[in-house]
């Protein structure tokens, strides 16, 4: 769109930019989606070597940094890496095979205790059909074992049809279908060991290699991503595994005192039900406690896995988890189970477990890849507003509280001054502008203005404490013999008195109210006042007579003139008494108050604080006013 502006000959183009259409990236990620699916049966052992390789390079560099060829560091790396997976697998499904074959022998005890709270009064629904499912599922194991005794005791001429099986001709289909079932789990395990081993050889070599074909224009922007990717996935990895290992062995130990059978299962089990998000540590929890259900009669083995699991939580979310983690894995805890539920979707169990590294590969792409810097909004756990864009959005719905949470979070670290020359005053300059553009209606103003005054007075309670603050730490440092520097400190305001108001509208009103309440904190005492106020006391008596200063505040920079006149009824009004105007900026350049002959102009809320609260005398005198002399008319000789 080709708009026109000026008069004239001499006209001035400018072209709006549309704005970029994320069309093609949807289309690439739907097309990928359908990829991934498709070809999961190839694609999932490669990624699994992929994020392998991703955690096992520290370690081949660790080596490496001993002095050991390239060759026997990664075969040692993987051959160790692999075997303690074997390991791992081979001893959980041995214990699941053993918890399988008592589970018929825990049904006394869980019916027991079903029944035990249907006869306490809980007569519901639910308790009848809970007993009624342990009844069947005992009843078809029995009945299964009936049945395996009762056939080979009423066909006891079939057993030498057995023989058959162990026939010369029979040993090879037995093996096969044996082995066959086995034949697709090692294959993808052999494939996932040979290409981490490929890949860790020639890790530099393929990364040279996917930086010619999609980063050879930006080798500084591909470089950082693939560094960042490597080190957020590696670190997640390690660290994840660390910390699961940190939960799942005292866990084992803990079950195994309490005497929970099969101890060592549940902690192996919550090692690795931990990389799921959300879901693994609640299943990691519900079994055992399931377990000690069925297992002691009574309640009190419940009760001891309750509180291991309580203490081992609280453990790790608040000491180990913070202590281990240097860096998150940079995404939002709504991104990981939506991911969670995406990659379970696509790739099921495993899935579920590689999500959260996939989804952080996601991210990155997004952030060094304009196309796809959706990803990153969607997933990254940064803000995509400015502080000063989300207080913004606030004011425009009218919610003073969640204002002023996020200015009571930024306040732990910054004083009021810093808060509202960094984020509020530019909130305000935003809605100046929508205002000037007439995208903002009277309405919204009003509401903005409104919203924000709402802020300023449930902030008060934070004024009071840096009040208190203010007058504490001068004695503190002059205890101390500690001078504090005269330039990083706002001057004392206490006995004098400031007069703040808005200049020409309700969001002038609030800014004004804002360097008020700073003021009030250096212990002055301020009067504050709305434009319309002002627009009605033409004789300027809601100042006080013993006014220090007096400070109008406005937003638009294109309010000398009317600064012009406001400073003419004070000066004739308070002669002797510091004018000043402050106009807010968020930036240095293109601020001009030449035309504005007042005592002092300020750009932000710290020059406007030092200035109002100066001992400097008024300097500005209004010129004396000149009067006209009225003549008789000249009576021309011809009317006469």
């Amino acid at each position: 769109m080709v708009k026109h502006e000026g008069h004239g000959s001499g006209r001035h183009y400018s072209f709006s930019q549309p704005a970029p259409s994320h069309a093609p990236a949807l289309v690439s990620v739907i097309g990928a989606t359908v990829i991934l699916y498709v070809a999961k049966d190839v694609l999932l052992p490669l990624a699994i070597a992929v994020l392998l390789t991703f955690a096992l390079a520290p370690i081949t560099s660790r080596l490496r940094k001993l002095g050991l060829p390239r060759t026997l560091a990664v075969i040692i790396t993987v051959v160790l890496a692999f075997v303690v997976l074997v390991v791992f697998a081979l001893i959980v499904a041995g214990q699941v095979a053993e918890v399988a074959q008592n589970v018929a022998a825990y049904q006394s005890n869980i019916i027991g205790k079903i029944r035990a709270l249907q006869e306490s009064g809980s007569d519901n629904g639910l308790v009848r059909r809970i007993m009624s499912v342990v009844e069947n599922v005992g009843r078809e194991l029995n009945n299964a074992d009936e049945d395996g005794v009762g056939q080979e005791a009423l066909v006891p001429t079939r057993e030498p049809l057995l023989v058959e099986i162990f026939a010369p001709n029979r040993p090879i289909e037995t093996l096969t279908s044996l082995i066959s079932p086995l034949i697709g789990p090692i294959a993808s395990l052999g494939l996932v060991v040979v290409v981490v081993i490929f890949m860790l050889l020639e890790r530099e070599e393929l990364r040279d290699r996917l930086i010619r074909l999609v980063g050879y224009g930006d080798l500084h922007r591909t470089t950082e991503a693939l560094q960042e990717a490597g080190r957020r996935v590696g670190q997640y990895l390690l660290t994840q595994l660390l910390i699961n290992c940190a939960y799942g062995i005292p866990l084992a130990l803990a079950l195994w005192v309490v005497g929970i059978p099969n101890a060592i299962l549940w902690g192996m089990l919550a090692i690795v039900l931990r990389f799921v998000p959300y879901i693994g540590p609640a299943l990691s929890t519900v079994l055992p406690l399931f377990l000690a259900f069925a297992v002691d009669p009574g309640w009190g083995l419940v009760l001891w896995v309750a509180g291991i699991f309580i203490v081992l939580e609280l453990t790790s979310n608040n000491i180990i988890e913070p202590w281990l983690y240097g860096s998150r894995t940079g995404l939002s805890p709504l991104a990981i189970i939506v991911a969670a539920i995406f990659w379970g979707w696509l790739w099921g169990p495993v899935g579920l477990v590689l999500s959260t590294p996939l989804t952080v590969c996601l991210a990155v792409l997004g952030r060094y890849v304009p196309r796809f810097e959706f990803l990153e909004v969607l997933f990254g756990s940064e803000p995509v507003l400015d502080p000063k864009e989300r207080l913004y959005q606030r004011f425009l719905a009218g919610d003073p509280d969640e204002a002023t949470d996020q200015a009571e979070e930024l306040l732990q670290e910054d004083y009021l001054e810093d808060y509202y020359r960094d984020v509020a005053i530019p909130a305000l300059l935003l809605a100046e502008q929508d205002r000037r553009r007439g995208v903002l209606t009277n309405e919204q103003m009003l509401q903005v203005a409104e919203t924000a005054t709402t802020l300023v007075a449930n902030l008060e309670e934070i004024a009071d404490e840096e009040e208190q603050e203010e007058d504490e730490q001068p004695e503190e440092a002059e205890q101390d013999g500690v001078e504090l520097p005269a330039d990083q400190e706002l001057p004392d305001g206490t006995g004098m008195t400031v007069f703040c108001a808005g200049g020409r509208g309700p969001l002038d009103d609030a800014s004004a109210a804002m360097l008020g309440q700073v003021l009030r904190v250096q212990g002055a005492e301020v009067t504050l006042q709305k434009h319309s106020d002002m627009l009605k006391d033409r004789r300027n008596e809601l100042v006080p007579s013993d006014v220090a200063s007096i400070v109008i505040c406005f937003l638009n920079e294109s309010s000398a003139r009317h600064a012009r006149i406001l400073l003419r009824r004070f000066k004739r009004t308070h002669p002797r008494t510091r004018v000043g105007f402050v106009i807010w900026r968020t930036e240095t350049e293109g601020f001009a108050t030449a035309d504005i002959d007042a005592d002092f102009t300020a750009r932000d809320i710290t020059t406007a604080v030092r200035e109002a609260l100066s001992d400097t005398p008024a300097s500005v005198v209004l010129p004396q006013r000149k009067f006209r002399i009225r003549r008789p008319p000249v009576v021309r000789a011809s009317e006469s």
